[in-house]
């Protein structure tokens, strides 16, 4: 299996675009569990291609240049899971050839062949939730963007003005997926320890990463929405997470494989060390990249295996040492290949089983439970007092509080007046057809905002409808 990727053939950019298709073949089908990131996203989608502003119509965290997607999304295509799908697959088909591209382009490796490729192919496989079209997708696309430029820049004798580019990737991948901002650092001290860029060019890189921060922070205080901008999108990049243990399970089991592999090929790296100058500082520069993404994990929302598919490049190009440099035995690389691409296969396999995707990886909490509602609560606009998302599946959101986490601020304090105000200018804006009381919160809900308490009656538990005039 080895062999046939170190040919340096066109055909072999065909054979791994098939691969890919094949092995998402059951994700692509709508077999998947749904995520509630996933429904998230939709739901948000859905809001905004409805005219609904962002930060303040929805109330959401998710990043402008994220949001914006999957708005467009959901204009051309609707409430479209497998769409969804097929967009993370070209996008991650895309990673897959520039990656190749750039380590060929640059003589990275000793060898030019497809190798490369085909191991981001199979790290960029290793959960069924890699698959999705997250946040960290779509940034990861200008990161590797911004490491093409950056290659480039360390390949010529004298740094040229591009540097402006890599910032504004680092720039527009923080506008998807705001834990990338930290790789602004990995730029700076790349250039700082391995190139000679001078100072105006050190600015012009920090300056390109500002650039778009700058336009979108302009443009919500221009459209009036910037206090609801830094209370729903701001001020949530740093809040201090509190992870649970089984989190850390999931995630050991999904990259150990990886992590090992990437550790073996840096350990060949050091054994073998005959590199020419370039290689060994790309080598420092991709052990800084992999440096600034562990930094990034402090300010991820949540653990999940699809949060760090911005490890793939790292880890991928350090395993490719592990083939390219173990000279003695030349069977024990391609039994070694064997094991990892069929370790990775069988892993990506058994978390489409809600089983093991539950037990072993502890992903339930991560995955959508249909709720049994009355018949008639059904394409419906209801509102959801709790952090539930499977009463979405078959309705439509009301209000503005899409996001529990946030909306729990105004609903959970109502005994402060502002919180009260807001709560019945949303429900003048967007009255839901239905409550679903996940959180027992409506009866001093409607204590409170008396208005609301004539306007709803009591069909069940926990369940309220909107009375008609």
């Amino acid at each position: 299996m080895l062999s046939f990727f170190r040919v340096n053939a066109a055909y072999q950019l065909f054979v791994l675009l098939v691969i890919l298709f094949l092995v998402r073949l059951p994700v692509l089908m709508g077999t998947t569990p749904l995520l509630i990131p996933e429904m998230q996203w939709t739901l948000l989608g859905e809001q905004l291609s409805k005219g609904h502003g962002l930060y303040d119509g929805i109330w959401d965290s998710t990043a402008p240049m994220a949001a914006a997607v999957y708005a467009g999304l959901h204009w051309i295509f609707g409430r479209s899971e497998v769409m969804y799908h097929f967009v993370a697959y070209a996008i991650a088909a895309f990673q897959m050839i520039y990656f190749n591209l750039i380590m060929s382009r640059q003589s990275v490796f000793s060898d030019r062949n497809y190798v490369p490729g085909f191991i981001y192919l199979v790290l960029m496989n290793l959960s069924f939730d890699y698959t999705t079209l997250s946040p960290a997708l779509l940034a990861t696309t200008f990161l590797l963007l911004a490491l093409g430029t950056l290659l480039k820049q360390l390949d010529r004798e004298g740094i040229r003005d591009e540097l402006l580019e890599v910032g504004f990737y680092i720039g527009i991948a923080t506008l998807f997926y705001p834990p990338c901002m930290v790789f602004i650092l990995w730029v700076v001290l790349a250039l700082l320890l391995y190139s000679g860029a001078s100072f105006r060019q050190h600015i012009m890189n920090i300056l390109g990463f500002l650039f778009p921060l700058v336009i979108v922070n302009l443009y919500f205080y221009l459209d009036g929405r910037y206090d609801a901008f830094t209370r729903n999108f701001l001020s949530i990049i740093f809040q201090i997470r509190q992870y649970d243990l089984n989190d850390f399970q999931t995630l050991i089991t999904v990259l150990v494989l990886p992590v090992l592999l990437a550790g073996l090929g840096f350990l060949q790296i050091l054994k073998h060390g005959r590199y020419t100058n370039f290689q060994s500082r790309v080598q420092q520069v991709m052990a800084l990249y992999l440096g600034a993404c562990l930094l990034s994990v402090g300010l991820m929302a949540y653990l999940a295996p699809m949060q760090f598919v911005i490890f793939t490049p790292g880890l991928a190009f350090f395993s490719v040492y592990f083939f390219e440099t173990y000279t003695r035995r030349r069977w024990i690389p391609e039994m070694m290949f064997v094991i990892f691409v069929g370790g990775v296969g069988i892993l990506f396999y058994l978390t489409l089983l809600p089983a093991f995707s539950n037990t072993i990886l502890k992903l339930e909490n991560l995955t959508v439970q249909p709720v049994r509602l009355p018949s008639e609560i059904k394409n419906k606009r209801i509102l959801v007092l709790g952090d539930g998302m499977g009463e979405y599946l078959e309705n439509y959101p009301a209000t503005a509080y899409l996001n529990w986490n946030l909306a729990r601020f105004d609903l959970e304090n109502l005994n402060n007046y502002n919180n009260v105000i807001n709560i019945l200018r949303n429900f003048e804006k967007d009255p839901p057809e239905y409550l679903i009381d996940r959180r027992n919160l409506a009866p001093t809900l409607f204590k409170r905002i008396p208005a609301l308490a004539r306007q709803y009656e009591q069909i069940d538990k926990g369940i309220y409808r909107k009375i008609h005039a």
